[in-house]
């Protein structure tokens, strides 16, 4: 009789620990490295079932629960670490010259490769004949001339103000990412004071000037190559987009999803399933995901 009791403890404790495949993000966002984070709820009028050590469930359920960087398996010790070659520093991506509609301003622009995957927007030759400041910025999508900005896209600088004189400064692009051609468009904006008494038109934050940039970034090599071998227990999500060449792009984690399954349903290591989604969190002893995460799967999309 004493041997069932002890039997029928285990496996309460043990279903208690189960609770962990229900860990889920609570916006659907991933954790930042050192932010709090959710774990398993657990009903108020549930009594913890004690365990033969003295632990309750509850407790055990609670020290699994607490978020963590993903731990690589022991197999992937000897894979290679993983690489992205960058682009040579002073490798010029884009290039063109802006003029307002009516003339008001000009300026040349250059987005500059420094090297380590980090760009530098170069602004040349600006002149300007309005009498506001006049600011500028890289955009994913297009403007148009008279909108107002909510948003001053990457890279935002204020240029200068009424000037005849060229004046020239470089912009780091800070948060492109490794490839910054997704910056398709380059607005030039009003930069003036909010309630500054100016025409409509140049009043602050209203879009001066459109100009599309068209880059030129070298190929890139890399020995990161995710392909999908389809559903498989512990990696059930779905493909949230794809390359133009076919290739996973993103990938969104599914109820009790683990972090080890997920990058071996891609064909990569643990490792690096981390490199392209620097930041991710797991949870519990099997490096649970959270539910609904979306994980990066383009090396050029780190």
């Amino acid at each position: 009789m004493e041997r069932s009791l002890t039997i029928g403890v285990v496996l309460l404790a043990t279903a208690g620990l189960a609770g962990c495949s229900l860990l889920r993000g609570p916006d659907g966002a991933l954790p930042a490295p050192s932010g709090p984070a959710t774990a398993p709820s657990r009903s108020a009028e549930a009594t913890p079932t004690p365990t033969p050590d003295g632990e309750t469930d509850g407790e055990l359920l609670e020290s699994s629960a607490h978020p963590r960087t993903p731990t690589p398996e022991p197999t992937e010790r000897a894979a290679p670490a993983p690489t992205l070659t960058p682009i040579p520093a002073g490798t010029v991506l884009a290039q063109g010259d802006v003029a307002s509609p009516k003339g008001s301003v000009h300026f040349r622009f250059r987005i500059v490769a420094t090297g380590e995957d980090t760009f530098t927007a170069q602004y040349s030759g600006f002149t300007s004949t309005l009498p506001v400041p006049v600011g500028v910025g890289l955009f994913d999508l297009p403007r148009a001339v008279g909108d107002g900005l909510t948003y001053h896209g990457v890279g935002d600088r204020t240029l200068g103000g009424a000037t005849t004189t060229p004046t020239s400064v470089d912009v780091p692009l800070d948060g492109s990412g490794v490839d910054p051609s997704h910056l398709g468009t380059l607005v030039t904006y009003s930069a003036a004071e909010p309630g500054q008494d100016v025409p409509v038109e140049i009043a602050a934050d209203k879009v001066l000037a459109v100009t599309t940039v068209r880059w030129s970034v070298p190929a890139r090599q890399t020995n990161v190559h995710p392909v999908d071998a389809g559903s498989r227990p512990n990696a059930t999500g779905a493909v949230a987009a794809t390359t133009a060449a076919g290739a996973p792009r993103s990938y969104t984690v599914a109820p009790d999803d683990l972090i080890g399954d997920v990058a071996r349903r891609f064909g990569i290591s643990v490792r690096a399933l981390v490199w392209l989604n620097e930041g991710v969190q797991v949870f519990g002893d099997d490096q649970h995901l959270y539910e609904g995460t979306t994980l990066n799967l383009d090396p050029l999309g780190r």
